[in-house]
C-alpha cells in the first residue's frame, strides 16, 4: 500500500530546512584563509537532500538563497542582498542548492537497506560537495575576487578537512532521521504523488 504526500507536509519542510540553513549560517564562523569563511551551512545544505531528495531539498536551499538575495540578514555574518551574490562567495551559494539536489537523487536512489549506512549516505554527501560546492566555489573566487585557478584552489583546498568532518556529522544525523521517519525521503520507484512505506518493495 502507498500513502498519498500531503503538499502542506513538503511545504513545511522546505521552509524548515531553509530555515536550518540560515541558523547554521548564522552561527560563529571561522576565518582561515582568503575571503570565504568556515561555517556550518554545507552540513545544513546537505541534510536538506539527504533528508528531503532531491526535488524538496533544492527547493529548500534555493528558498534561503532566494531570502537571503531578497535582504534577509541570513547569510554568513549577517550579510544579506544582491551585492553577496557579486562577492567573492558568490560561486559557494550558487552551489549550495545543486549540491541538494544532486545529494537527495543519489540517497533517493540508494537501496533501503543502504539507506540505515551512514557510508553511503557520507559518499553521496562528499560527491555532491565536490562537484559543486567546491568547484561553483573555486569558479566564483576566480571570476569574483580575480584569482587564478590555482590561487583559488590554494582557498578552497583549507575547507576539505572541515568539510569532511561535516559530512560524517551530516550521515549521522540523516541516517538516524531515515531510521525515525522511514516514510519521510521520496523515491523515484514510487508513483507520482505518493510515497512508499519502509518495507515495500521497489519496482
Amino acid at each position: 500500500m502507498s500513502t498519498r504526500r500531503n503538499p502542506g507536509t513538503d511545504v513545511a519542510l522546505v521552509a524548515a530546512f531553509a530555515a536550518l540553513v540560515a541558523v547554521c549560517a548564522l552561527l560563529p564562523a571561522i576565518k582561515v584563509a582568503g575571503p570565504v569563511p568556515v561555517t556550518l551551512q554545507t552540513f545544513a545544505v546537505l541534510l536538506s537532500g539527504a533528508v528531503l531528495g532531491m526535488r524538496r531539498g533544492f527547493l529548500a536551499v534555493s528558498l534561503y538563497v532566494a531570502a537571503g538575495a531578497a535582504g534577509l540578514p541570513i547569510f554568513s555574518g549577517g550579510a544579506a542582498g544582491l551585492a553577496v551574490l557579486a562577492g567573492p562567495t558568490a560561486g559557494y551559494l550558487l552551489g549550495f542548492p545543486l549540491a541538494a539536489a544532486l545529494c537527495g537523487a543519489i540517497v533517493e536512489r540508494l537501496p533501503r537497506r543502504s539507506l540505515g549506512s551512514a557510508v553511503a549516505i557520507f559518499c553521496a554527501s562528499l560527491v555532491s560537495s565536490a562537484v559543486f560546492i567546491h568547484t561553483c566555489g573555486m569558479a566564483g573566487l576566480v571570476v569574483r575576487a580575480d584569482l587564478t585557478w590555482s590561487q583559488a584552489w590554494d582557498v578552497d583546498k583549507v575547507f576539505w578537512l572541515g568539510d569532511v568532518l561535516k559530512n560524517v556529522a551530516m550521515s549521522l544525523v540523516a541516517t538516524a532521521v531515515h531510521r525515525a521517519f522511514p516514510d519521510m525521503l521520496a523515491r523515484p520507484d514510487a508513483p507520482a504523488g505518493t510515497e512508499q512505506p519502509q518495507g515495500t518493495p521497489a519496482a
